[in-house]
C-alpha cells in the first residue's frame, strides 16, 4: 500500500473522530424532591377503654379501676393528654367528676363522684384537663415515636354509698400537641 493513499484515509479517520469529539457534550442541572412533613396525633379511646368498677356493695369504698388509651403521634412531637369528664355531670378540669344514672332508673338524682388518675389508688397522681400544645398542666406528657403509645387510665370511686342503680359518666380524651 502506498503511503499516498494511507495517508488521506488516517487523516479522515483523525477529522472524524475530532469532528464526533467535538460535537459531543453534557449539559447538567439539578433538582430537588422536597416534602413537608407535618407533625400529627391520633388517639383511640371508645368501648375498648373503657374504666368498668363493677358491681360493688353500697359499703364499698375507694373502688379503683383502669384501663388504656392509645395515642400515636409523628416521631419526636411532644403531645400533652387532658381528661374532661363530662361538665353535664359537674366534671372538672382536675379530673373530678360525676356518674349519673345510666339507665334513667325514674327519681334516682344521684350523682356517683370519681377522681381520675394516671397512678394507681385513692392517692394517685390527678390527671385533669389543664394540658395544652405547650405545658402538661394537670395531664400526662409523651413524645411521640410514630407508634402507638398505650397509656393507663385510672378511676377511683371513693364511696359507693347511692342509691343502687347503674351509672356513668363520658370523659373526654383532649391530645395537645
Amino acid at each position: 500500500m502506498s503511503l499516498r493513499k494511507t495517508l488521506p484515509v488516517a487523516a479522515l479517520l483523525t477529522a472524524t473522530a475530532f469532528a464526533s469529539t467535538a460535537s459531543a457534550a453534557t449539559a447538567t442541572a439539578t433538582f430537588q424532591v422536597l416534602m413537608v412533613i407535618q407533625k400529627a396525633c391520633t388517639v383511640t379511646a371508645g368501648a375498648g377503654s373503657n374504666i368498668n368498677l363493677g358491681t360493688v356493695a353500697s359499703t364499698a369504698t375507694n373502688v379503683t379501676g383502669s384501663n388504656t388509651i392509645s395515642v400515636t403521634c409523628s416521631k419526636t412531637t411532644p403531645y400533652y393528654v387532658g381528661l374532661a369528664p363530662s361538665a353535664a355531670n359537674g366534671g372538672t378540669t382536675t379530673g373530678s367528676g360525676s356518674m349519673s344514672t345510666a339507665d334513667g332508673l325514674a327519681g334516682n338524682t344521684d350523682k356517683v363522684p370519681y377522681q381520675l388518675s394516671s397512678t394507681p389508688g385513692p392517692s394517685g397522681t390527678i390527671w385533669g384537663n389543664t394540658a395544652t400544645s405547650t405545658t402538661v398542666g394537670n395531664g400526662v406528657a409523651g413524645t411521640g415515636t410514630g407508634l402507638a403509645q398505650s397509656l393507663t387510665v385510672y378511676a377511683t370511686a371513693a364511696t359507693a354509698n347511692f342509691t343502687p342503680d347503674s351509672y356513668a359518666d363520658t370523659v373526654t380524651v383532649n391530645v395537645n400537641f
